[in-house]
């Protein structure tokens, strides 16, 4: 079996996406999602221009070799350009080696550790009892955790909040808008909605919050001590990860579990969080992280030090990520929770898929290969159109992250 053909799919039904379709000589075919929120054409160009080019007439089945070709070939390593196109690549020949093989992706990874993966969703609300009540309606969808977040009194706009009526989506047409942060309030305000979740909810209920990188470590340590009554799931990317080591302050400061990762593109970037045990949960994708090739390479690591996986599973990645996420979380021994935040119908009519929800659970499905298909005849009809996130600045107008 060779690789005959290979292109690129852009496609907007509500967002960008941006799909890898490689082809061989049998008819068999696999999808890889490339989506890089904010620089979709970028990966586009890499793909087409770059890596297309050097994958033609290669056996599909040889996923590790053609991984180290892509990584250490090109002498420029990682980066989230080239790691989401050689995590496309990636999806694409695990995808097609089930289909050839006639079997779902998550046998070929080990076979099945667990029969549902445990999904987390996304609650929120412009106040603490807005919050309350969106934490209600997703109990009642089956939801057996629940990440929170409210709006901050004193603030206009935060981070995880929807506009009044709609689903909470960061990605804006056009260029990007600015939102305000100030940290003492929102420090000031988040025990507080955590006291009345729990108050409400009793603890059974597993409870996220997610910081978006915008604390110092020792602000991080600060707010997780405070959240300790409250036994949080997780806190999520408390500060910016770049420098690791600040995850040990947080450490020394806290025992409520933290969880990091989803902008990250290589081992490396959580080589020393993980090996230290300054984190508890590692949140890398499978098409940022250069596929399953090395996500896997990942979980073990990860499991060596005790961290569990919690893929980012936001509507900046297509349903292929999202079915190549199941699979991964299906097989590994050392799974810790999966996000799941429902594309809308547009997308999924656009990418077909076998994975469901039901009763707090996610499921890949039977299907062979990762389960997904492109409708190309319809993505045609939605055609790429320039989004951002936000950027933030503090009230004195310091840039500061997002």
């Amino acid at each position: 079996m060779k690789i005959t053909r290979a292109s690129v799919n852009i496609t907007s039904p509500g967002r960008n996406f941006v799909t890898l379709k490689i082809e061989t000589g049998e008819g068999i075919y696999g999808l890889g999602d490339s989506t890089l929120n904010g620089r979709e054409l970028a990966v586009a160009s890499y793909l087409s221009d770059h890596v297309i080019p050097c994958i033609i007439g290669r056996d599909p089945f040889e996923t590790e070799d053609i991984w180290q070709y892509l990584y250490r070939g090109a002498y420029w390593r990682r980066g989230p350009v080239t790691m989401a196109a050689i995590g496309a690549v990636d999806l694409a020949l695990w995808d097609i080696k089930g289909k050839a093989l006639n079997t779902p992706v998550y046998n070929l990874l080990g076979g099945k550790c667990r029969e549902g993966v445990l999904a987390y969703a996304h609650a929120n609300g412009k106040d603490i009892d807005h919050a309350l009540e969106d934490v209600a309606r997703h109990r009642e969808m089956g939801y057996k955790a629940i990440r929170v977040q409210s709006g901050i009194p004193g603030l206009a706009t935060t981070y995880g909040i929807a506009r009044s009526g709609e689903k909470y989506e960061p990605a804006e047409r056009g260029l990007p808008s600015e939102c305000e942060w100030a940290t003492e309030p929102y420090l000031r305000h988040v025990p507080k909605l955590f006291a009345r979740v729990r108050q409400v909810f009793g603890e059974e209920l597993h409870l996220l919050h997610d910081c978006h990188h915008r604390l110092t470590p020792i602000e991080a340590g600060r707010l997780g001590k405070e959240l300790e009554p409250f036994h949080l799931f997780w806190l999520e990317d408390p500060a910016p990860a770049e420098l690791q080591q600040g995850f040990k302050v947080i450490r020394e400061h806290t025992t409520t579990p933290i969880a990091v990762g989803e902008v990250f593109n290589s081992i490396w970037d959580a080589h020393d969080l993980i090996r230290n045990q300054w984190i508890d949960y590692i949140r890398m994708t499978p098409s940022h992280a250069g596929g399953l090739t090395q996500l896997k390479k990942v979980a073990d690591f990860g499991a060596l030090y005790h961290v569990r996986t919690g893929c980012h599973g936001a509507t900046d990645m297509s349903p292929v990520c999202m079915a190549a996420a199941l699979h991964f979380d299906t097989a590994i021994h050392n799974f810790g929770i999966q996000e799941r935040v429902p594309h809308s119908e547009e997308t999924d009519a656009v990418f077909p898929h076998h994975y469901t929800f039901k009763d707090g659970l996610m499921l890949a499905g039977e299907a062979p290969g990762l389960g997904v298909d492109l409708d190309e005849a319809l993505a045609a009809k939605y055609p790429y159109q320039r989004a951002y996130l936000p950027i933030n600045r503090k009230l004195d107008g310091t840039l500061t992250d997002w």
